[in-house]
């Protein structure tokens, strides 16, 4: 690992590179907030799926996508005289010792859990920080993340389960109601009801300490890899996949379980 001097020296060469970029680069120099916006989004995701797979050389190069993005749009304001990346870094610094009243302050937190209620006490108080407990979720969130988050902050000020099982009341009786509007015919209902069977599940996922959006995306990835096998046999075997029987296809389902040395699911 790097000593914190060349830390330092390569956020130094990378402030100096972006420099001049903006003054050299005919593409780089044009970029503007709303310009790059889209791009950061991509950038965001690309880092999310390189965590998922916990490929460290991939999760170093979109850190480091990432952090371009931020240095950018600091020296972009730093033009006009808005705030540069020093303001950036300083305000960070100022809210994470606010934040952390247990570690720079008097007050107490013994393990994760406490530290998140705290985190939330803390948030309210904040100058220009969150006015309700919901305020500070982007609505931009996915909706999965998002509910998550809101089960989550509403959890720190105490609105949750007494028993994380009593949950699975909860989620049986979101599946009734989903099965009793499916007998109907109004889409406007069948909508509203899987949505809430939706935000029960997450509901689980959280007070069992699974993120629902992770394990969604393994499985995913786990389907993509399986449905590619029964493709590839498909077309080795010399038979279009739209072909194949469903039994057939079933077959090569298992056998792509198999294949993956008994991974869950």
């Amino acid at each position: 690992m790097h000593t914190r001097q060349e830390q330092l020296e390569a956020f130094d060469r990378l402030l100096t590179i972006m420099d001049e970029l903006r003054v050299k680069c005919p593409w780089d120099k044009k970029q503007t907030f709303e310009s790059l916006r889209q791009n950061t989004i991509e950038e965001t995701y690309e880092l999310a799926s390189a965590l998922i797979k916990k490929d460290m050389n991939e999760i170093a190069k979109e850190l480091g996508d990432v952090l371009l993005h931020v240095i950018f749009y600091a020296k972009i304001a730093s033009e006009t005289d808005e705030f540069d990346i020093a303001d950036v870094c300083n305000r960070l610094c100022d809210k994470l010792i606010f934040r952390h009243p247990h570690v720079y302050g008097e007050q107490a937190a013994q393990n994760a859990e406490e530290v998140s209620h705290l985190w939330e006490q803390v948030k309210l108080k904040e100058k220009g920080g969150n006015k309700t407990v919901l305020g500070g979720i982007p609505e931009a969130l996915p909706a999965l993340v998002k509910a998550y988050r809101i089960q989550d902050k509403a959890a720190n000020v105490g609105f949750d389960w007494e028993q994380r099982e009593d949950v699975w009341e909860k989620v049986r009786e979101e599946i009734a109601e989903f099965e009793n509007e499916l007998k109907d015919n109004n889409p406007t209902n069948r909508e509203a009801e899987f949505g809430d069977l939706l935000f029960s599940l997450v509901n689980v996922a959280r007070l069992y300490k699974l993120k629902p959006d992770n394990a969604l995306e393994k499985t995913n990835q786990k389907f993509i890899r399986r449905f590619n096998y029964i493709e590839q046999q498909a077309l080795a075997s010399g038979k279009p996949l739209q072909e194949l029987t469903l039994d057939e296809m079933e077959a090569l389902w298992q056998e792509a379980k198999t294949a993956s040395n008994g991974q869950a699911g």
